[in-house]
């Protein structure tokens, strides 16, 4: 893979260390054309930590709806999300973000067995977050 010269080049990486991104950084270039605010530099850089923080999860644990919504600043990145029973890794439940509608989704979890799900964000600039979630 070649680039321009003079263009940034990323590398992200797993949890485990592996590499599952390697390329321009389109979000950030993207948003820094636009405008170089502060609070869209802050929005493109927020850590997973910072980035659970403009999102609300409840009830948890979870009997039957599991409710999410977020702030703007997180709908901005936020490019879908995702939910899957951890002991089997099999996707119960997958949503593309549409920015600007609601910020909310609910999944109704009722026929779900019991146990640890795994809600996953994946952000527009290709990192994922993900909670673990338990089903009662």
């Amino acid at each position: 893979m070649s680039f321009a010269q003079g263009t940034e080049v990323y590398f992200k990486y797993d949890g485990a260390g592996n590499q599952y991104y390697r390329g321009p950084d389109d979000f950030a270039r993207k948003s820094s054309q636009k405008s170089t605010s502060s609070s869209q530099t802050t929005t493109n850089t927020l850590d997973e930590k910072t980035f659970f923080k403009e999102i609300r999860l409840y009830p948890v644990p979870v009997n039957d709806v599991l409710t999410i919504d977020w702030t703007e600043n997180a709908d901005k990145l936020i490019e879908s999300v995702s939910l899957y029973q951890h002991s089997t890794v099999h996707w119960k439940f997958q949503q593309k973000n549409i920015p600007n509608l609601n910020r909310q989704l609910k999944i109704n979890m009722a026929g779900y067995e019991w146990g640890v799900y795994v809600l996953r964000f994946t952000l527009k600039d290709g990192r994922v977050m993900s909670k673990n979630i338990t089903k009662r």
